[in-house]
């Protein structure tokens, strides 16, 4: 038991959920290896994700948010028995390198996307390379994703960007409301590439960069990138996996 650890949100469904786990786990031999157990919903599951990046421990998530994407639906009746069978998905994120107006250098990672986002009223423009290869040269918009396939039904579908498989090795890189180019829908590319996002005209038309929920102002370049030397381990139970959540968000897709 001193291996298993709980960490639950602050509002009362997360606490509720944790008192009636903890009576469970109490009359139950249950035993798990470097488990923690996350009650919360899917911001809290990122806090906790990157709170613990470099340990090696197995992340189940019990959903007292909304949508809860990243986590489990609970169930008192079958909580012992969805813990000990679940199924394990290691997801890596993107790596987050900003260079500021004073030439500062800001580092974070980012589970779900990377957002570059306009911080004034006038629209952001900017240029995205792959490497050496320029995807687009001038995009006036009011900002950017760079997106995960984990994440890539959250911020980045609100933006009409493509839902990816979780498996695919891709990243998304989506537009937000693009205004020149008008119909640039953006691009899917290796999950081993590189993206450079610049700032064309900082004084003027000032930027932020958001990794998930942590954001850098005043931004004159973004380096995005996957950071394979980080894993997260996260299990879902068996008729609830993060593979069939995001094929249902596709389908839901197609015929909507």
């Amino acid at each position: 038991m001193s291996k298993l650890l709980i960490i639950s949100d602050k509002n009362k469904k997360s606490s509720s959920i944790k008192n009636l786990l903890l009576k469970k786990l109490k009359f139950n031999q249950f035993k798990k290896k470097n488990l923690i157990i996350v009650i919360g919903g899917d911001g809290f599951m990122l806090q906790t994700l990157k709170k613990n990046k470099n340990s090696n421990k197995h992340f189940y998530g019990i959903n007292s948010g909304n949508y809860g994407f990243l986590m489990n639906k609970f169930s008192s009746k079958d909580i012992l028995k969805n813990l000990s069978k679940a199924n394990l998905v290691s997801i890596s994120p993107l790596e987050m390198i900003v260079k500021n107006k004073n030439n500062q250098t800001k580092r974070s990672i980012a589970i779900n996307e990377v957002s570059v986002l306009r911080q004034s009223r006038q629209a952001a423009s900017l240029s995205i390379r792959q490497g050496s290869k320029q995807i687009i040269k001038k995009l006036v918009s009011d900002g950017v994703l760079v997106s995960t396939p984990a994440g890539s039904t959250a911020y980045n579908l609100s933006v009409h960007g493509p839902i990816l498989s979780l498996h695919s090795k891709k990243l998304s890189i989506s537009p937000i409301s693009a205004f020149r180019p008008r119909r640039w829908k953006g691009k899917i590319v290796n999950d081993k590439t590189k993206i450079v996002i610049i700032n064309l005209n900082p004084t003027k038309r000032p930027i932020s960069a958001v990794a998930d929920n942590l954001e850098v102002r005043n931004a004159k370049s973004i380096t995005v990138k996957t950071n394979n030397k980080i894993k997260f381990n996260l299990l879902y139970d068996k008729n609830r996996s993060l593979q069939k959540k995001i094929k249902i968000e596709q389908i839901r897709r197609e015929t909507s």
